[in-house]
């Protein structure tokens, strides 16, 4: 079965949610289990548009709260595919937040998920590659295989040796 070449944009998602007294903590800033799980939800959705696959979460890179989300405020998230791996993908989200009373806007932070393309007794299907068009989506595209072969190393999936794209980073022998 030949997969057609997909671009970023076809898998672009935005999802925007309020923050309600139940997403927040004592100090009344969203969570951030919760911002996780709408990370985790606008991430997979964005990864079956572009595998037309059920999705299974594989990793989560590093996520730094910059600002606090406060009670009220309006959360948009963007999330689109970066890369494509033989059964895996890797998506970034982008999270932002506005006070619409006083109209302001923050980016709070964005992170790398890697998802996995499943069947449903959940063995790894193929996926479409990604041919990126636009600038941003070529320096994400090419970054893409350098951060996946840290993600591998980090797991114990990979020897540092192996990680031909890292070589030149780390000046690894």
């Amino acid at each position: 079965m030949s997969l057609k070449i997909k671009n970023p944009k076809d898998s672009l998602v935005s999802m925007t949610e309020l923050v309600l007294p139940n997403d927040t903590n004592t100090l009344n800033n969203l969570m951030g289990g919760r911002l996780m799980h709408w990370m985790d939800v606008v991430a997979a959705i964005a990864c079956q548009r572009h595998s037309n696959c059920t999705v299974v979460t594989a990793s989560v890179d590093n996520i730094s709260f910059r600002q606090p989300i406060q009670l009220g405020n309006v959360v948009t998230l963007r999330a689109k595919v970066t890369r494509a791996f033989n059964s895996s993908m890797e998506v970034k989200i982008e999270v932002e937040a506005e006070d619409i009373p006083s109209g302001s806007r923050f980016s709070s932070h964005s992170a790398f998920f890697t998802f996995v393309a499943v069947d449903k007794a959940g063995r790894p299907l193929p996926v479409p590659a990604i041919q990126p068009e636009t600038d941003e989506e070529k320096e994400l595209y090419d970054g893409a295989l350098r951060r996946r072969q840290l993600r591998l190393i980090l797991g114990g999936r990979m020897k540092p040796s192996e990680a031909k794209e890292l070589k030149s980073i780390f000046d690894i022998q």
